[in-house]
């Protein structure tokens, strides 16, 4: 069975079908993949506990299928093309058989090590290749992986190695990022100084820095795999079984674990990069994100490697040695679908069009966007500049929590709306609601995103928490999946996303809880308090900005004041989360219950100077007046 979907009148029949007969529709699909048992019941499903099941009883194991099933037919095909940080360095390719290799190889040294089914494993990476023979690695072994992107700090890595309980760390001794060397080693070796469930720590060479290895802990990587076998017989799984737990912001200040399963996240990834891409056999396919993302996940790792496709893992960034980096390796592979986040096209838009014009684009067929709405500014600028009016973009809607991209045109099968995600991919069934629950069925009217029936890469719970995954998720409107973001429909029913509702930041495609932010800041020797809120930013698409209470800082500069409090969002949380403005005040808005009211300070940070509504019900409400004031 062909999973590519060919026209959109084809499109308009599957989801017909996919909507009135789900469990037809989506069991046809699974069949497609390698089982060691067939799964008993299609789907078992309840949004109120939640319980979701897809392919319960079903045996099987995820590597099987992205790597032992398409030895026969693409043993020495890429599977990836490493493109290094450094444009003078030498690249590496990996073949479907090399891989398989590797992953075998590796697998026998966990298990050496005594890793088993179920046990967690993190991993702290760069863009290697090793990265994604660890991932695959444990999925072989049956382990749960729980990636954590590099740019997190010790404390960060801490709290999820903690709330993982894992066994294991995969890291590498630093990572090469533009003109910096970072050093992970140490950084981990912070992390774990507390974490009692670590027993070892498997250390990659990259840029020959020679760590501290702690003598019984810390293991190389490749004395690990030296002379290990290529073979390894991958460990049965049910469907339902946990394939790996990633660590997402939520509106509280602890990151929650979202955990996603074998089987359907299987059938769903495979199926949705199929089909928004349009990828036909022998392309070349890339995308931008770090694995430590969903999008690496699922559109690096798992997504291409089920179609049997080759891809490109590039280790650098966007803008070094130049702003045309991204077009030299586009160039360079002959890159078919190319993905990226909306923040990498903005800011390229800055350097002009000398540094794209001097590269040929002309293999592109299918330009992605991803991680948050992109405005109509950037979405011409990609489409004239990069696709040559001649590439559909596929702005694509999705989360950590949905597992694979949700709306989205399907290449070039689809209608094209600038700021419009699209139509939703078969299996997906959207709804609008307003604030009491009522389903908005008219266009052009705005509300609440939410899903009526489950897809097979839903969430299934957030590890160690049921009940923070069903008050997160399924308990705002009894009976659907709350999503967290506004939307509407055009006059067509294209869905357009508005951004969040609850109080998380979406900074470049990344989410943040205000909470967590807060957190980091009042850790502070000079914090007393402090409340965060997200304001529109020309490149990251939302900024944050931190209004800080402070004490003790009468001799101190302001400038030193404001670094030390970025230093402690920098070590709480990593600097992808430091404050773009931090406004020093002596109070902040507080009702009388003591509930700071955010939308103020929101309106404030907006560049608005009055109009902020009834602030008759705040203690003292002077306060706003002096922010006001204090942010011009």
């Amino acid at each position: 069975m062909n999973l590519r979907i060919k026209s959109f009148e084809e499109y308009q029949s599957k989801y017909q079908e996919s909507i009135e007969n789900p469990e037809e529709f989506w069991g046809a699909i699974a069949e497609t993949f390698s089982w060691q048992k067939k799964w008993d019941k299609t789907l078992d499903w309840n949004f109120s506990e939640p319980k979701i099941n897809w392919f319960k009883g079903g045996k099987l194991n995820i590597t099987e299928n992205l790597l032992d099933r398409h030895l026969p037919e693409r043993a020495e095909q890429v599977a990836f093309y490493w493109e290094p940080n450094d444009i003078n360095a030498e690249g590496k390719t990996i073949t479907y058989q090399e891989l398989h290799d590797q992953v075998c190889q590796l697998s026998n040294g966990l298990k050496e090590l005594g890793v088993q089914k179920g046990d967690r494993v993190c991993i702290y990476m760069p863009m290697v290749l090793e990265s994604v023979v660890a991932i695959l690695a444990c999925a072989r072994v049956g382990a749960v992986h729980s990636i954590i992107f590099a740019g997190f700090s010790s404390n960060a890595l801490a709290d999820r190695i903690d709330d993982a309980k894992a066994k294991l760390v995969i890291t590498a001794d630093g990572l090469n990022r533009g003109t910096k060397q970072v050093d992970l080693k140490s950084m981990v070796d912070e992390g774990v100084k507390n974490c009692s469930s670590i027993e070892n720590v498997i250390v990659l060479n990259c840029i020959n820095s020679q760590p501290n290895m702690k003598e019984g802990r810390d293991i190389d990587y490749h004395t690990l795999i030296k002379g290990k076998s290529s073979t390894f017989a991958a460990e049965p799984m049910d469907a339902e079984d946990m394939l790996f737990i990633l660590y997402t912001s939520g509106s509280t200040g602890k990151p929650k674990g979202v955990v996603h399963t074998c089987g359907g996240y299987m059938v769903y990834t495979s199926y949705s990069f199929e089909n928004v891409f349009q990828y036909n056999e022998g392309d070349v396919f890339w995308c931008t994100a770090d694995i430590g993302w969903i999008t690496g996940h699922s559109y690096i790792v798992y997504g291409p490697l089920l179609s049997g496709a080759s891809s490109i893992i590039f280790e650098g960034v966007p803008t070094y040695p130049d702003a045309g980096r991204f077009w030299q390796v586009c160039e360079k592979y002959k890159v078919n679908q190319f993905y990226t986040a909306p923040t990498a096209i903005r800011t390229l838009m800055a350097h002009g069009l000398d540094v794209v014009n001097q590269y040929d684009l002309s293999s592109l067929k299918v330009i992605g966007s991803v991680g948050e709405p992109i405005n109509e500014e950037a979405w011409n600028w990609y489409y004239e500049n990069i696709g040559k009016n001649n590439c559909p973009i596929v702005d694509t809607w999705w989360q950590t929590e949905t597992g694979g991209i949700m709306l989205s045109g399907l290449g070039d099968l689809s209608p094209m709306n600038p700021t419009h995600a699209g139509y939703p991919l078969p299996g997906i069934q959207p709804v609008l609601l307003d604030a009491d629950g009522n389903e908005i069925t008219e266009n052009e009217k705005e509300g609440y995103l939410c899903m009526k029936f489950p897809w097979p890469s839903i969430l299934r719970t957030t590890y160690g928490d049921h009940d923070r995954c069903k008050n997160t998720y399924f308990s705002n409107y009894d009976g659907y999946y709350f999503t967290g973001d506004g939307a509407k429909r055009d006059k067509n029913g294209m869905y357009r996303i508005i951004g969040r509702v609850d109080d998380v930041i979406n900074v470049s495609g990344h989410r943040f809880g205000t909470a967590e932010i807060e957190d980091a800041l009042n850790t502070n020797e000079f914090a007393i308090e402090s409340a965060v809120v997200g304001y529109p930013h020309d490149i990251k698409g939302q900024g944050i900005y931190a209004y800080v209470v402070v004490e003790n800082a009468t001799n101190k500069e302001l400038s030193e004041i404001t670094a030390s409090l970025t230093e402690s969002v920098s070590q709480g949380i990593g600097r992808i989360a430091k404050p773009d403005k931090i406004q020093i005040v002596t109070g902040l808005p507080k009702t009388r219950s003591g509930k700071i009211m955010r939308r103020i300070l929101r309106k404030i940070a907006e560049g608005e100077q009055s109009n902020f509504g009834d602030t008759s019900t705040l203690l003292d409400p002077s306060v706003v007046d002096e922010i006001v004031k204090e942010s011009l």
